[in-house]
């Protein structure tokens, strides 16, 4: 659970950065500045520089927890499939730390930035799988419990979150927020911004409704209370987000809404993920 935390949390300091313009306070990468590893007096203001090396700094203790989940995955011999998650999780940060180290190089470039965070929200989806896997018994059986036409439904979904996702950053990638105040709308995606809000906006409601679908047919189903349950608030935290999108856009994006809606993301990637997990269980036989 701390990984899955830790995974979303970093995507909020994340948004931290981008909407304190302090994308460059850290001007390089691996370095923050040129040959040196820690913020310089007067390279940048100590704000953006404080705030950039520290999303930095969290990198370290994401690497950390990662670290910590690997080597008890590998020392108490679980299954394969445990073991490559594991291992998806610690390179994922690796390569997460490389491409936002390129991002940086391409001065915050609205698809740099956008192929930074999409990764962020799979690690996401992953420890959210790794979490439900890892309190399954190793040696158990695989048994479906979501009938064929409801993990199609659940397979659609979370490709429809996908959608959601992309278009999120599309949104926010021809929007005000560049992630630096000194590259201003330079960089970002030439598209109306509110064609563009639309469709991201409509994409969620088509998820919400078919993810709908999907728990009232659980419901119909009598599928295990625990799967109804997480469909119920996947329902809840989409609502939820939805809500805060329609707030953001009506306020015309005021800053401290970006960090809000990007921490809900994660949350309903999550619950997405975890309602997914629940289709296929591992049970003592």
């Amino acid at each position: 659970m701390a990984l899955l935390f830790a995974q979303g949390g970093i995507t909020i300091t994340g948004s931290i950065v981008r909407v304190t313009g302090s994308g460059l306070g850290c001007n390089t990468w691996p370095n923050c500045h040129e040959g040196s590893l820690v913020p310089v007096q007067g390279a940048a203001p100590w704000i953006h520089q404080a705030i950039e090396f520290g999303n930095r700094l969290l990198t370290f203790v994401l690497v950390g927890i990662a670290v910590s989940v690997f080597v008890a995955v590998y020392s108490t011999g679980r299954r394969k499939e445990i073991k490559v998650n594991a291992w998806i999780q610690c390179l994922g940060i690796v390569v997460q730390a490389v491409i936002g180290g390129i991002s940086v190089h391409l001065d915050l470039r609205w698809w740099a930035v956008a192929v930074h965070f999409l990764p962020s929200v799979f690690l996401v989806w992953m420890a959210a799988i790794l979490y439900i896997r890892l309190a399954e018994p190793d040696d158990g059986e695989v048994v479906y419990l979501f009938a064929g036409s409801l993990r199609f439904l659940a397979a659609f979904s979370a490709f429809l979150l996908s959608l959601v996702l992309i278009t999120g950053t599309m949104t926010t990638g021809a929007g005000v927020h560049s992630g630096d105040s000194g590259v201003g709308m330079e960089g970002r995606l030439d598209v109306d911004i509110d064609w563009m809000a639309h469709v991201h906006a409509w994409s969620m409601y088509v998820y919400l409704a078919l993810t709908l679908l999907l728990v009232v047919g659980l419901a119909l189903q009598m599928a295990p209370k625990r799967a109804q349950n997480v469909g119920w608030m996947l329902i809840l935290m989409i609502i939820i987000q939805a809500l805060i999108g329609v707030i953001q856009y009506r306020l015309g994006v005021p800053r401290w809404t970006v960090p809000v809606h990007i921490g809900m993301c994660s949350v309903v990637v999550a619950f997405c993920a975890f309602l997914w997990a629940e289709g296929k269980k591992r049970v003592s036989v």
